[in-house]
């Protein structure tokens, strides 16, 4: 069954509502007729629900039952991902999304090249959600990971103490492995991940995350990309402590 997100206020005495461009694709893409099922979802329950009226720019749908199967990992991963260049965030965000993570924070840093302020970064945003949107439905996710504005380094470093553990990958650590920090702490639910842009962090980044009680990490003798980094980091984690494999 297709998978929609619809907010709270469209679901009210058994009857929910889609509207938008999810309506314009249920009628005119998909064809849906009365009667068809699907899944909503927002973004706290979910549901079996029926097609039982096709206006205009609207699907109304009669809930059938609370859907009970659980899609979401135990472990709370947070990307902060440093700005990388062109359209590299568009695949970083859609994968993310796709194996479990639960929220994106982009980061400006020393080496970033894209600034938080650009004219058309509020643009961006708005296309980064629709991509975290369309994967989450691709992969039957029953929340949408949120996108949020971006912030600067110094900045992300201040929620750190939201997190059980913070991890962050750079090429010049050679001893401490990802695997074997994620042994000492089997039992973190909240993590953190911190992903360079191109060129990574600087040594006073790296240096300013271990005083904020960040981890450098070493993911292996070969040097990932900015658009690789964070996907493998986030995998590994939801191998080991989550729900993936």
């Amino acid at each position: 069954m297709r998978k929609f997100f619809v907010k709270n206020e469209d679901i009210k005495d058994g009857i929910a509502r889609i509207n938008g461009d999810d309506a314009h694709h249920i009628i005119n893409v998909l064809r849906f007729k009365i009667g068809t099922k699907l899944i909503i979802s927002n973004g706290k329950n979910q549901y079996v629900v029926s097609v039982i009226d096709i206006e205009n720019s609207s699907v109304i749908l009669k809930i059938i039952e609370e859907y009970n199967q659980v899609v979401e990992s135990p472990v709370n991963i947070t990307l902060y991902q440093g700005l990388p260049k062109s359209d590299k965030m568009d695949l970083i965000i859609q994968k993310c999304t796709e194996i479990g993570i639960k929220k994106i924070v982009p980061v400006e840093t020393e080496f970033s090249t894209i600034k938080i302020k650009e004219k058309n970064i509020y643009n961006k945003i708005s296309r980064w959600k629709k991509i975290s949107l369309e994967a989450s439905k691709q992969s039957g996710r029953s929340i949408v990971p949120d996108v949020l504005m971006p912030v600067g380094f110094k900045d992300a470093l201040e929620s750190l103490n939201e997190f059980d553990l913070c991890l962050i990958p750079y090429e010049k650590e050679t001893n401490m492995r990802l695997k074997d920090v994620l042994k000492k702490n089997f039992d973190a639910k909240n993590i953190c991940v911190f992903i360079g842009p191109e060129g990574g962090f600087s040594e006073n980044e790296i240096m300013a995350a271990i005083e904020y009680g960040a981890i450098p990490v070493t993911l292996g003798p070969r040097i990932l990309r900015t658009e690789t980094a964070g996907i493998v980091t986030s995998s590994i984690i939801l191998y080991e402590l989550g729900d993936l494999g």
